[in-house]
């Protein structure tokens, strides 16, 4: 295995690691959920609407977003827009 390999192992680890942390705090609130994807919607069609709706998470739920978005932030900040474009799709 190369280095190179390596560290997308530990890569995708830690990303694992941390979508499991976010899940639990999901399962154990519900309401995160939806306060989420409330924030998004406010946001969504903002300069710069990634960083508002990860602000915004961070400062109203339990859920942290760093300023400097790991993985597995910019994964769920990707979903939530996913979810959001379905919604529209529906309309």
């Amino acid at each position: 295995m190369s280095s190179g390999d390596s560290k997308e192992i530990s890569r995708q680890a830690r990303m694992i690691s941390e979508m499991r942390g976010f899940i639990k705090k999901v399962l154990a609130d519900p309401t995160i959920t939806a306060r989420c994807m409330e924030i998004a919607r406010q946001h969504r069609n903002e300069r710069d609407a990634d960083t508002l709706i990860a602000q915004e998470i961070s400062a109203t739920t339990t859920i942290r977003i760093p300023e400097e978005m790991s993985d597995a932030d910019r994964l769920f900040i990707e979903v939530i827009n996913e979810v959001l474009e379905d919604e529209e799709a529906l309309y």
